[in-house]
């Protein structure tokens, strides 16, 4: 773990160090993907078998057991404990009333000069979305990507997921079931992001994709995007917490671990105005991380990438967090109004002491699909609007062209583009 002092001498350097520590996988996997996307492309079906095989231990036959059937989504939710039933449809529930709202208006009007302009938004056909396998699936996370796109309007949604020696998630079937997924195919990593993005045989392209995954996951739809948009390209997890000394320290390291948990590139930082209670959050991370199941992955992450930050006055934290741009950012401390207006670069803002990072993971409402790596510096979190696209539209009349047309010729001639102006100037004789 780091500790910085803002009075140090070298705080500046040591700081610019941890904003631009880049904690991607360092693994080269550019080479490997696209060759696998080549090979998605040009045989289908069949190199998916293969990759399938190779990487998940699980052959696809030509039967229909390459996809999982709207009934074993069914049965998944119906065979759930009520308490944990109710619990994936609470979520369910406040993460689509959060994003209905999100939807945009379309525009029609008539400006002074009597041209008629607008736009028209319309989801797209059909959307993507990828989940990781295994034991270890989220969820929470397909229903974070999974309702924005129904809400959306999407008509077809496919989802993509792995199936290590055939083995399913039935939470990830429940909330399947919950989220109205149409279709789930047992394919996953950069082969099934391929699939997607291509089409093959069995599986209908789609336009966009979007879902977390691994290294080669994420380095397959960033060599996709174009071909089909994407939400984003993650990085590890990331959490900022600013606090003072008035909060538990047990809550703050809870806090801390709950990204730390994640990934051992997950990266967790501490802003406080007070030394003694930078220890005690400290010494309870040392306490509470020994007693997780997580304890190795969050140790790991909390080793090399935690720290703590201690400045001499909690009015130095906005600058710090507009530097980080953190995936999430917490603020325990008396009065969060003047942080939540001053921190302009965050995926995610958590409001008090009494507003876990986690609850946003699951049941708050906003999605927890975020930008990490400072990308909150240009990009936004999930929302309805990465399943949509606008078309703008306008008209003139007579009038309307004699009034402005004249202006769009001398512009037209100012570039170098005769035709164009002459495709105005005919109709303005």
């Amino acid at each position: 773990m780091k500790l910085l002092r803002s009075t140090d001498a070298n705080f500046a350097r040591d700081f610019a160090r941890l904003v631009e520590d880049r904690r991607e996988s360092a693994s080269d996997v550019a080479s490997d993907v696209r060759a696998i996307l080549h090979e998605v492309k040009s045989r289908g079906d069949a190199a998916l078998v293969d990759y399938t095989a190779r990487f998940d231990g699980h052959r696809l036959s030509e039967n229909d057991d390459w996809r999982i059937a709207p009934d074993d989504c069914a049965a998944a939710y119906a065979a759930l404990e009520p308490e944990l039933r109710d619990a994936l449809d609470l979520a369910a529930a406040r993460i689509r009333a959060y994003h209905e709202a999100q939807l945009p208006s379309d525009r029609d009007y008539v400006d002074e000069a009597g041209v008629r302009l607008g736009a028209i938004w319309r989801a797209v056909d059909a959307a993507g979305l990828y989940v990781p396998g295994g034991r270890a699936a989220y969820p929470s996370s397909l229903l974070m990507n999974a309702i924005p796109a129904k809400v959306a309007g999407v008509e077809r949604l496919a989802v993509v997921t792995p199936t290590p020696k055939g083995e399913v998630n039935p939470l990830v079937l429940a909330a399947a079931h919950i989220a109205g997924v149409d279709e789930i195919w047992r394919v996953g990593g950069a082969q099934a992001v391929g699939a997607l993005a291509h089409g093959t045989e069995r599986i209908a392209r789609v336009d966009v994709v979007t879902g977390p995954g691994n290294a080669w996951v994420a380095e397959a739809k960033r060599q996709l995007y174009g071909v089909v948009g994407i939400d984003m390209v993650a990085g590890p997890s990331e959490i900022l917490v600013i606090a003072d000394a008035q909060n538990d320290p047990d809550w703050m390291a809870a806090d801390l671990l709950s990204q730390a948990e994640h990934d051992p590139s997950a990266q967790s930082i501490l802003i406080t105005d007070d030394a003694a209670f930078a220890a005690l959050v400290e010494d309870a991370v040392d306490l509470l991380c020994a007693q997780l199941a997580t304890a190795k992955v969050a140790r790991e992450s909390w080793d090399k990438h935690g720290t703590i930050i201690v400045v001499n006055s909690l009015d130095e934290a906005p600058a710090l967090a507009n530097a980080l741009a953190a995936e999430h950012v917490e603020l325990a401390v008396d009065d969060p109004e003047p942080f939540l207006r001053s921190i302009h670069h965050a995926g995610s803002i958590f409001i008090g002491r009494m507003t876990p990072e986690a609850v946003g993971d699951y049941v708050a409402g906003p999605n927890h699909v975020l930008p990490t790596g400072r990308r909150a510096r240009f990009a936004s979190g999930l929302s309805v609007l990465d399943f949509m696209k606008r078309t703008s539209f306008l008209g003139l009349d007579e009038a309307a062209l004699a009034k402005i047309g004249p202006a769009a010729v001398a512009l037209a001639h100012a570039e170098g583009l005769p035709a164009h102006a002459k495709s105005i100037e005919v109709r303005l004789k």
